[in-house]
């Protein structure tokens, strides 16, 4: 059942219809959108409200775009054979358990990354 939520982005109000329990999921969004809004408007300054909120989704959809390239570069190393975070110095596994240990060392890099952008959004 859907229902109808308001969202608060650079001061304004947004009355949006979402699923039943993807509220917080919502204020989420909604709050890192005005987080990056005010980072934005902060260091250039007020450009107008439509493209100041223009500019945050470039910037946003720039974020997007460089995990969604390192989540494709670890599947491509995963379907090659490579691990994905394996130091060069360090020889592949052998044996029954190799893939088990490239595919934790993979979510391990995968989780790292995640973290990273994680951090990079919160302190915008």
């Amino acid at each position: 059942m859907s229902q109808i939520i308001s969202l608060t982005v650079h001061g304004r109000s947004y009355q949006v219809t979402c699923d039943e329990g993807q509220e917080g999921h919502l204020v989420k969004l909604a709050e890192h959108i005005d987080r990056k809004m005010a980072e934005l408007e902060g260091s250039v300054g007020q450009l107008g409200e439509q493209r100041l909120l223009f500019m945050t989704c470039l910037l946003i959809a720039d974020e997007l775009s460089d995990a969604q390239r390192q989540v494709a570069g670890l599947v491509d190393g995963l379907k090659a054979g490579r691990p994905a975070a394996q130091p060069a110095a360090v020889t592949a596994p052998t044996g029954p358990s190799a893939s088990e240990e490239q595919a934790t060392r993979a979510l391990d890099a995968c989780a790292q990354r995640i973290e990273a952008i994680a951090q990079r959004l919160q302190g915008a």
